[in-house]
């Protein structure tokens, strides 16, 4: 009875924490040309309300027309907001793909 309970309060834990995986694509210009990509970081205080430190994807582009920027809540901002998330801190990944 036992294992039976903590299966399902793990497999509930895990629907409940997973949920918020997404992915927001902005496509500037023609979008992505090539393969060229930079990635960074966005940190937010609060679960994600005030954000801590300010990632500039026009800079990341580095002056490209044509460029594809994908904001997302990836598995390993997961893992990181898992032990950070204590204090409320949570990361985002963002990536500019030229």
């Amino acid at each position: 009875m036992m294992r039976k309970f903590v299966a399902v309060f793990l497999i509930g834990f895990m629907l409940v924490t997973l949920v918020g995986c997404y992915t927001n694509t902005h496509v500037v210009g023609k979008g992505a040309q090539g393969s060229d990509v930079t990635t960074a970081r966005q940190w937010y205080v609060l679960f994600g309300l005030i954000p801590i430190n300010e990632v500039d994807s026009q800079q990341m582009t580095g002056g490209a027309k044509d460029y594809t920027i994908t904001t997302q809540f990836t598995f390993i901002d997961i893992v990181i907001g898992a032990f950070t998330g204590v204090v409320s801190i949570q990361p985002m990944t963002v990536t500019v793909t030229k």
